[in-house]
């Protein structure tokens, strides 16, 4: 089964939609050969929005299967629609870009180093995590940086030995290191995964995918 795609041509396919174990969210611009690729292998429903008016999903929405993070900038029908899947908390003051400044799954999240404490406190809570600042391979956009799954986190291949040390520390999880669509560290980008399978932008090598594979635990 193919395990690459784009999105309309774009490898950036992690920028684009969010996914999670039962369903995954995507614009009303994703193609239908994209949507294909992602109810066939990752056997999810769809869930088809903008956010605060973008076709950025990826970039905006934040989450696990508990709750869900969203941009504050989010319209009224666009909150609305992801309140029929899970709870939802709104980003306010400038962090709006949840997508990018969080990294969660059902055990853990990765927030942006320099996010509010109450913030920090009140996703933490609805997502039923613990909370961990920290930084991959130096950048604080760890939504970005890496991609969390219940089976396993791929993170940037840059990413220190201290940093990789921190998410040790708070998950027994596989953590690895890896790149997608010819050498991007931003893994996040280019990635979406759940524990059913995973799908990465269309440029992604086979070396690549074997990493991809190996750390979240679906090599036969």
């Amino acid at each position: 089964m193919v395990k690459t795609i784009s999105f309309g041509g774009d490898s950036n396919i992690g920028v684009f939609s969010r996914v999670f174990d039962d369903i995954a969210v995507v614009p009303p611009t994703a193609p239908d050969e994209f949507r294909n690729a992602l109810t066939k292998i990752l056997g999810v429903d769809l869930v088809t929005t903008t956010i605060q008016g973008s076709e950025i999903v990826g970039s905006l929405l934040a989450g696990n299967n508990r709750g869900f993070i969203v941009s504050g900038l989010a319209s009224e029908s666009e909150v609305s629609l992801l309140r029929e899947y899970r709870e939802v908390y709104l980003l306010e003051r400038s962090m709006n870009a949840a997508g990018n400044i969080i990294l969660t799954n059902d055990t853990l999240t990765c927030i942006h180093p320099d996010m509010p404490t109450a913030m920090a406190k009140e996703i933490g809570e609805l997502l039923g995590t613990r909370v961990l600042r920290l930084t991959l391979a130096g950048i604080k956009t760890v939504g970005m940086a890496a991609a969390a799954t219940n089976r396993g986190i791929l993170v940037h291949p840059r990413t220190s030995h201290q940093e990789i040390a921190r998410l040790e520390e708070v998950t027994d999880l596989p953590i690895g290191t890896g790149s997608v669509n010819m050498g991007t560290g931003l893994v996040g980008t280019g990635l979406v995964a759940n524990r059913a399978g995973f799908v990465a932008g269309e440029e992604t090598s086979g070396f690549e995918l074997g990493r991809i594979e190996d750390v979240f635990g679906f090599l036969e």
